[in-house]
């Protein structure tokens, strides 16, 4: 269990997969598939990742992904991951894209588990 605001965090994930989903649309030469992942990792966080076979990352975009008013959609205005890594951030957590072996890109998050000794 994370302790966090749900609705916030449902934001996250559903701005992810929307964003893996439009990043297959110009796909047609293979199978369009997403997987949405969660578990606790090594260093016991619960991580969620969202991997699409879409278009990836190219290089020049990695380092930008995250800023502010940047985007690679013709109608984007540039504010959804930027959002999202701000979400994370503040439920104490680390949001981070790579680019797939082959196609796609797999954008993670990592938040910190409940304790209830922390509190």
């Amino acid at each position: 269990m994370v302790l966090g605001d749900r609705v916030q965090l449902q934001q996250v994930i559903i701005n992810l997969v929307m964003n893996g989903i439009e990043a297959m649309e110009p796909v047609l030469d293979r199978p369009r598939k997403l997987l949405i992942r969660s578990h606790r990792d090594d260093a016991q966080r619960m991580l969620v990742s969202v991997t699409d076979c879409g278009i990836g990352i190219s290089r020049e975009d990695a380092d930008r992904l995250f800023k502010a008013f940047f985007t690679t959609k013709s109608g984007g205005m540039g504010m959804g991951l930027s959002i999202c890594r701000s979400i994370v951030e503040a439920h104490r957590g680390r949001l981070s894209a790579s680019r797939n072996e082959g196609h796609g890109a797999t954008f993670q998050f990592v938040l910190p588990l409940h304790q209830e000794d922390a509190l």
